[in-house]
């Protein structure tokens, strides 16, 4: 998708400068000469960017700014101020009103155009899927002619007519090859080569050298250079094809970690001191580099900026008060934003070591200034952009180096949690079973004391004392209370071991034939039964009747002591109740129902074995559902439960499954 950028300035000139520049890199553009022409835009025309002056006959550029952030769908524009108002006052107020970039003039078109896309977040930048090619020659004839030669090959192509213009695009497009002519004006195609190599962002991007040139030695000087391959232009045309797969096969190979900024990328350098004389002078010749230049007079102007837009260099020029300089640098370095920043320092040669241990990164003589100051600064943006890609990758080693070992951790823990969890039910299996064949055993005994007791209390030939049938008859009551105990935990047995046998099955009739079976046990009770009609539910038909005949079971043993018992069963889809008028139970308790021997009320109000809720939370349980208690003491209690349908593996299916495959 094309970008397109609005473009508000009451200059001709600068409106067709920025124009040719926006377009020759893929914009397209919109141009305004007047604030009302602007404000027609904003509501008129889409756009991804806007470049505003300040200064129009019309309007004032700040207040098109915040114009442009209130209009319904344009707060998220990109956009720049263009101004000669280059006073660090002037600047933060438009970023403060909020402005992402103020750029002053005189003004790169490059950096305007490259600073754009950057904030666009189209960096690196492609058209499209193809691998993309930068040519930089000088030749028309010769640009067009490798155009016809890679396009057909699925390249897309970018063109170059210089040096500096070839670095300038690399940086904004990131090619994934470049193809450099090895005489040009001005810069030659060994030089591109070198200061690609310089830059931390372009120092693997893979680089043929061409030359018209036949000598061996040539050749060598070129490779030495830092080219990947050299094509001599006499040479078939295939061999460039030829080379170029090469080295891009090389290329693919290496560390995909995310690059950061480019060296000969929009870049802004920040420059300070007491002589606007000299501050002029300073950014005319770094200006010439493509940097965008910011003026301030004062420290206190330069903290304020540093606050409010990143700068890539500082420039301080020292004066004759090395106190003040020291305190300067000082200030500059406890701004969190400059703290890691390349500051370079100008002055006299005695000072050098002064400045050095007073925090300055570099230090320029004031004899080498100007050619000096500008190798200087690129040389420590340089180094910032190669500690900082260092480090960039030093952090994806040791992210990547985490993610392997949390990963390895998760799935040890993964490991060890299921051989965990495939021990503890086979210890649980086990229990139960144990607990079933004690409790089964049990039962034999049980009903000979039993059947003793109640012999001894029958026998009439040798009559018994008062004390010894109450002894009896306790020991018959205790028997019968162990049977009734043994029993419950074989039932609980049951409910936890076994095949589940799921099927559709009418609840409706299941429930009406437990309250038959509990009715019959008591036939001078009378308890109101509402049951719903229709209800369908899908699981164990015997388990299912498990969990309705202990909870209808308790609901009506709990309304034992209310003049009117009502016993409601009812459900809706997955859930299920079973709600009655009883006794109730303190609603802050009803977690401690469902553990076994867990008891609510005393036992001769009602009896019971404590075991009948544990088995019911155990039955819904193993369908996967979820069973809940709601009550309030005195106003009955709700019994509410969920029969979820089965999975289409349990899994204790699956773990059965891998044993059988082992």
């Amino acid at each position: 998708m094309t970008p397109t950028v609005l473009i508000v300035d009451d200059s001709l000139t600068v409106r067709m400068d920025l124009h040719e520049a926006f377009s020759d890199d893929g914009f397209a553009t919109i141009l305004c000469a007047t604030g009302a022409e602007a404000r027609s835009a904003f509501a008129a025309k889409p756009f991804d960017a806007a470049v505003l002056d300040v200064l129009l006959p019309d309007a004032d550029g700040l207040e098109l700014l915040t114009e442009l952030r209130h209009t319904p769908g344009r707060d998220g524009v990109i956009t720049m101020l263009l101004s000669s108002e280059s006073e660090v006052t002037d600047r933060l107020a438009g970023l403060r009103t909020g402005a992402d970039e103020y750029v002053g003039k005189p003004y790169d078109a490059g950096y305007v155009v490259a600073r754009t896309r950057q904030l666009l977040g189209e960096i690196p930048h492609q058209t499209d899927d193809r691998t993309t090619v930068l040519v930089i020659d000088d030749s028309v004839t010769f640009r067009e002619q490798l155009r016809d030669l890679l396009e057909p090959e699925g390249y897309a192509v970018l063109t170059a007519t210089g040096g500096e213009e070839g670095l300038r695009m690399a940086a904004d497009r990131r090619p994934n090859a470049v193809i450099v002519d090895g005489v040009m004006p001005g810069i030659d195609g060994a030089t591109v080569i070198r200061r690609m190599r310089l830059d931390p962002a372009l120092r693997d991007t893979p680089c043929l050298l061409m030359t018209a040139a036949d000598d061996y030695a040539t050749e060598m000087q070129m490779l030495d250079a830092g080219a990947d391959a050299f094509v001599r232009k006499q040479q078939d045309m295939a061999v460039v094809l030829a080379k170029l797969a090469v080295v891009l096969r090389q290329s693919a190979e290496q560390l995909p970690i995310e690059a950061i900024g480019s060296l000969h990328g929009p870049g802004k350098v920040l420059i300070v001191g007491a002589d606007r004389a000299e501050l002029e002078r300073w950014a005319d010749w770094l200006r010439a580099d493509g940097y965008d230049i910011v003026q301030a007079t004062g420290i206190d102007d330069t903290v304020d900026l540093l606050a409010a837009q990143p700068v890539d260099c500082i420039v301080l020029g020292l004066g004759d008060d090395m106190d003040r300089a020291r305190e300067d640098c000082r200030r500059l370095r406890e701004v969190p934003a400059a703290e890691d920043l390349p500051l370079v320092m100008t002055g006299a040669e005695d000072r050098m070591l002064d400045c050095l241990a007073a925090g300055a990164d570099d230090y320029v003589r004031d004899s080498d200034v100007p050619e000096g100051l500008r190798v200087h600064v690129r040389a420590q943006i340089r180094r910032k952009q190669s500690h900082d890609e260092a480090r960039r990758i030093r952090e994806e080693l040791m992210r990547r180096e985490l993610d392997a070992a949390e990963e390895r951790a998760a799935r040890q823990l993964a490991e060890t949690r299921a051989a965990l969890v495939e021990e503890l039910e086979w210890r649980n299996r086990e229990l139960e079973a144990f607990s079933g064949s004690v409790s089964h055993d049990l039962r034999g005994p049980l009903q000979v004391i039993s059947s003793f007791a109640e012999h001894m209390l029958e026998e009439i030939e040798e009559p018994l004392g008062d004390a010894t049938k109450h002894r009896l008859t306790r020991i018959h009551a205790a028997a019968m209370r162990m049977a009734d105990l043994v029993e419950s935990l074989l039932i609980l047995a049951r409910a936890s071991r076994g095949e589940l046998r799921r099927s559709r099955f009418d609840l409706t009739a299941t429930a009406h034939q437990v309250i038959a079976d509990v009715a019959a046990r008591d036939p001078s009770r009378q308890v109101d039964f509402t049951v719903r009609e229709d209800m369908v539910a899908n699981g164990d038909e015997g388990l299912v009747r498990v969990i309705l005949e202990n909870l209808i079971t308790n609901a009506v043993k709990f309304t034992r002591k209310v003049e009117h018992p009502a016993v409601e069963i009812g459900g809706d889809g997955q859930r299920f109740y079973v709600r009655d008028n009883g006794a109730g139970f303190p609603a802050d308790q009803a977690g401690q129902l469902f553990r076994p021997f867990a008891r609510l009320h005393d036992a001769r109000d009602f009896p019971g074995t404590g075991i009948g809720l544990t088995t019911v939370h155990r039955a819904v349980e193993r369908h996967g559902g979820e069973i809940t208690a709601s009550s309030a003491e005195g106003q009955g209690a709700t019994f509410s439960f969920t029969l979820p349908p089965a999975p289409e593996h349990t899994g204790a299916e699956r773990r059965e499954n891998v044993r059988r495959s082992t």
